[in-house]
């Protein structure tokens, strides 16, 4: 992925705290049938390995899991929101006239080695953590011990559960952070205006950081 260093998001914390807030990630693999990607939502244990571990499981039909080996590499790509940016935006486009159009986004790729865990204890305690993490805003959570335990039984057979140990971790934040301050928050009033509030807030709260390294200019 081409970074310029402007938009480079080096800090490990703040592509994990990603990572956790958007969990919904490509898997990315180069196994004995080529490339292949599957879209599905993943665990983020930060403090285990060098860079944490990522754990998931896909269905015991989805070929990906014969199609890798142990310790094969592999990448999953996770995506906090993106934005189009009109050049009407930025207020020094009025003046100058030398602005054009771009797209936003905010992504994190992470590379790492990967294990097949064909395990009924880590598949049932990892869809089991899941569940307590995504129901947990409902006014009822569900959870496992609402369906009989051979309806469950029955459902965790039919998964494989995925271990990927990070090996490095790549983000881009890109936020017109190359642009002025009132540039930034011009574009970024006009997404919240729109409803695109995860790139709008997150270039409003860049916009309030370059502002004080500046001294308060824009």
């Amino acid at each position: 992925m081409y970074i310029p260093p402007h938009f480079d998001e080096p800090r490990t914390e703040v592509l994990h705290a990603l990572i956790a807030d958007n969990p919904l990630g490509m898997l990315v693999t180069n196994g004995k049938s080529g490339l292949d990607a599957n879209h599905i939502p993943f665990e983020l244990h930060a403090g285990e390995g060098a860079q944490g571990v990522l754990h998931a499981h896909v269905a015991r039909a989805n070929p990906v899991w014969q199609d890798v080996a142990n310790s094969d590499e592999v990448m999953v790509v996770f995506r906090a929101g993106d934005a189009y940016i009109s050049p009407n935006w930025y207020p020094s486009k009025h003046e100058l006239h030398r602005q054009v159009p771009t797209w936003n986004y905010r992504v994190v790729h992470a590379y790492g080695r990967v294990t097949i865990r064909d395990d009924e204890r880590y598949v049932r305690g990892l869809v089991a953590r899941l569940t307590r993490t995504h129901e947990a805003a409902q006014p009822r959570p569900w959870k496992m011990t609402d369906s009989e335990s051979e309806f469950i039984d029955t459902l965790l057979k039919a998964i494989v559960g995925v271990e990927i140990e990070i090996t490095r971790l790549v983000g881009k934040f890109k936020l017109s952070q190359n642009k002025e301050v009132r540039d930034i928050r011009g574009a970024g009033d006009a997404l919240n205006a729109q409803g695109e509030t995860p790139i709008g807030d997150a270039m409003l709260a860049f916009a309030d950081v370059k502002s004080a390294k500046e001294g308060g200019a824009g």
